[in-house]
């Protein structure tokens, strides 16, 4: 079923500039010197403040937009799909209300989820006895805090604990009829809601109107920000590329190791690799990345967005768990656990990423009906998806630091990696560790016992955190997989500029070549790196070593080379799929997709395309 996707840009689009404006004037309400809330929240306003003061107030405002437009659509999404016990922004069939408000109305509240003295005052704000201006709205706000809270053990990531000021700037207007929350029900039909796919689109929406400002300041020599550079470059990938990447990579290495797999049957784009004979060097019985079972394999996005190559990749990667005999039920919290890895620097599209695979594990069979949601409540588990933070330490700090753990532990290599990550909002995952043993080091640092150190602990918390962060980069990953950013030198900040030319010489002239070049350097040796990039680095003079590197070092499997338009935007792509080994003589297979080749859906009416230039072609000779 093709989604349709209007419905939920107007939505989008809309949404973000209601709750910007309505976040801002409830910001300036609460910060008043007389304030109700300066009096009932303290903590909160003084918490409030001091984030406005470390960045300024619009940026305040434009995050707290942001996260209730994730809760409030993942509410939604989780209504239509029976994940909630109750409607939470949903009302039942032939009401209007919401599920649970009007079941608060009639008395009943789900003790597991709302706490006593929240019932309290919910069932006083109803029956008359407690004042308020807006009795059901107050009381509607009490409830959704509720569940926003109790999901908190299950999704932490996504739903903080509302005590802070968050709760404070929640919007007001949420039971009329021309609410945020009645825009949400209308966009956000079953239908849309079928799959998770639609959690995507809503973010590629709700943040295009913030590209198009930064796209008009790039136009005005004003150069990307890093908190600027999601907006910037994010684009959401075409469902029948996502396909194409990751069954040409995945699915090709399980095949590689598994020749007589039913599982191809199920990949549409799935291109055989030409077996070559052993006179060539290479032996197709040998030469290959060897996988003895599906636990083994790990996938990773390096700039993972909301998450749409990793929920392809379950969806695959379940279907290789089912051939080999796995019970369903323990299939979900395995591929979390063991398979997928996303890397982000947008706070908000990990949240939505997390989220994204929640729910796969939450449904289970996506090929099926099937709800794994009491199994997974019970025992939630935590995607693993990675959002790269700014951390930094003073010498004091980290001399303290060292002088309790232990000075022989402080290679040169770990100290030059707790440096590395000052700026990991601005390079991302194009920063590449100096430390190669950051599993044995942190195993180490974790078993160091600071709880009665009072000026360690927050010192050692942070070092842990980043060794974490360091640990999703480094080299271990039998596939990699992206739609990496696209931005050029003419947009890159100062420092990001220079950073680029420092460590990516070769590259450095747009951030989606870069990520070629370090997609390779995540990958172990025979694994896969799969990149839906600009046709830029194929053609142009300044990508000459990068290509020279690229013939020399690794081997194109499969290519769907784009014209304009086809990916939905106005210049040229390559979907390419990277084997890292060196094998001259092999044959890639090669299409060019024009716009006249794509029908209903974004999709190829076949594929291969039936056209002229559809050929294989030597690597070599590209």
């Amino acid at each position: 079923m093709i989604m349709e996707t209007a419905p939920l840009k107007k939505f989008a689009q809309s949404a973000r500039r209601s709750l910007i404006e309505q976040v801002d004037s409830k910001l300036n309400q609460v910060l008043a010197v007389e304030s109700p809330a300066r009096r009932e929240s303290p903590k909160a306003i003084a918490e409030l403040e001091n984030r406005i003061a470390a960045s300024n107030q619009a940026q305040v405002v434009e995050q707290i937009a942001y996260t209730w437009f994730n809760r409030f659509c993942a509410l939604r999404f989780m209504d239509l799909n029976h994940y909630n016990r109750i409607g939470v922004l949903s009302a039942l069939e032939g009401q209007i209300q919401p599920e649970i408000l009007a079941e608060a109305k009639a008395g009943l509240m789900d003790e597991t989820i709302v706490d006593a003295a929240t019932r309290e005052r919910v069932n006083a704000l109803l029956n008359g006895t407690a004042i308020s201006r807006e009795p059901q709205t107050e009381a509607y706000r009490l409830l959704i805090v509720a569940v926003c809270n109790n999901y908190h053990r299950i999704m932490p990531y996504l739903f903080e604990r509302i005590s802070d000021y968050t709760e404070l700037l929640m919007p007001d207007d949420l039971l009329s009829d021309n609410s945020l929350l009645a825009d949400i029900r209308e966009a956000m039909t079953p239908a849309a809601c079928e799959s998770v796919e639609s959690i995507g689109w809503l973010y590629q929406f709700y943040i295009s109107e913030k590209k198009d400002e930064v796209f008009a300041g790039l136009k005005k020599n004003v150069k990307v920000t890093p908190e600027n550079i999601p907006a910037a470059t994010q684009l959401f990938t075409p469902h029948w590329i996502v396909r194409y990447l990751v069954e040409n990579s995945l699915g090709r290495l399980w095949m590689l190791n598994n020749p007589d797999s039913k599982v191809a049957e199920q990949m549409e784009y799935y291109i055989a690799p030409e077996s070559l004979s052993r006179e060539s060097g290479y032996n197709p019985e040998e030469n290959f990345l060897k996988i003895n079972s599906p636990e083994e394999l790990k996938i990773c996005d390096p700039a993972c967005g909301s998450g749409h190559m990793l929920t392809y990749a379950y969806d695959l990667l379940y279907a290789i768990y089912l051939e080999r005999g796995y019970d369903p039920t323990e299939i979900p919290e395995k591929i979390l656990t063991n398979n997928l890895y996303g890397i982000e620097i947008d706070e908000r599209a990990a949240e939505l990423a997390a989220f994204a695979l929640t729910m796969k594990a939450v449904k289970g069979n996506p090929f099926g009906e099937s709800n794994n949601r009491r199994r997974f409540f019970r025992n939630p588990i935590k995607p693993n998806i990675c959002r790269l933070e700014n951390i930094s330490f003073t010498e004091n700090e980290l001399d303290e630091y060292i002088g309790f753990v232990g000075e022989d532990l402080f290679t040169q290599d770990l100290k030059a990696t707790l440096k590395q990550f000052e700026e990991a909002d601005n390079f991302g995952s194009l920063i590449e560790p100096a430390l190669t043993n950051v599993e044995d080091v942190r195993t180490t640092l974790n078993s160091k016992n600071v709880s009665g150190e009072l000026f360690l602990k927050s010192t050692h918390e942070q070092v842990l955190k980043l060794l974490e962060q360091a640990d999703y980069l480094s080299q271990k990953y039998h596939v990699v997989i992206a739609n990496p950013p696209y931005m050029g030198g003419k947009g890159m900040n100062g420092r990001l500029g220079k950073w680029a030319k420092d460590h990516y010489p070769k590259s450095k002239s747009d951030l989606f070549a870069m990520f070629i070049e370090r997609g390779f350097s995540l990958t172990v040796n025979d694994g896969f790196s799969a990149m839906v990039t600009m046709q830029s680095w194929m053609f142009l003079s300044s990508y000459e070593k990068l290509r020279k590197k690229l013939i020399d070092d690794v081997t194109i499997e499969c290519m769907a080379h784009m014209a304009n338009m086809v990916m939905g935007i106005a210049f040229g792509t390559a979907a390419t799929v990277w084997r890292k080994r060196f094998m001259p003589d092999y044959r890639g297979a090669f299409c060019y997709i024009e716009y006249d080749d794509i029908g209903e859906g974004n999709k190829p009416v076949s594929f291969p395309p039936k056209n002229e230039r559809n050929k294989t072609a030597k690597k070599a000779g590209k």
